[in-house]
């Protein structure tokens, strides 16, 4: 009974199974096909690689493509696909450690809102802020939501946190 438990162990992957892993690299080669010049060159691709996708943005006709794709799937096969994965994540927003930010983001602006001792707080933490300018987005932002506007300053102070806050990787 254990030895067939091991031989089993050793069989290669199904032709199901690779089919897919084929077409996860190549939904993977289409978002890299979608990447502008400065994304590509934040990855670290295989030159075969880049050539490849920068060959794929350039052909119109339908077929071409496809058959560009499967050659841009097959030519993953042969580097890790984590670390394109996470990056792609992080760009498109999915990753868990870029929601968490988006989170921590949030909850800083919520306290600036309700805590008069939390923009002290956020200028110990983070100097280099514009305490004046926080200051003026914070009683606009207060504002709003007593006439009941559009939250403007409330949004901008989100974006200003982004800028002040980094994010770790």
């Amino acid at each position: 009974m254990n030895k067939h438990h091991e031989d089993l162990e050793e069989l290669p992957p199904s032709k199901t199974k690779i089919k897919k892993q084929m077409h996860e690299l190549q939904d993977i080669g289409e978002q890299l096909a979608a990447l502008n010049k400065d994304q590509l060159k934040e990855l670290d691709l295989p030159e075969n690689l880049r050539d490849a996708i920068d060959e794929v943005k350039r052909i119109t006709k339908f077929g071409a493509i496809s058959r560009q794709m499967q050659y841009i799937g097959r030519l993953m096969r042969d580097i890790d696909p984590a670390p394109i994965v996470a990056k792609l994540e992080v760009w498109n927003g999915t990753s868990k450690q870029h929601i968490a930010y988006l989170h921590q983001v949030e909850r800083w602006r919520d306290r600036l809102l309700e805590d008069p001792n939390a923009l002290t707080e956020l200028l110990a933490a983070h100097p280099q802020a514009d305490a004046q300018r926080l200051r003026t987005l914070i009683r606009n932002a207060l504002k709003e939501k007593e006439l009941a506007k559009p939250p403007k300053s409330y949004r901008e102070i989100f974006q200003t946190l982004k800028n002040i806050i980094p994010e770790s990787v």
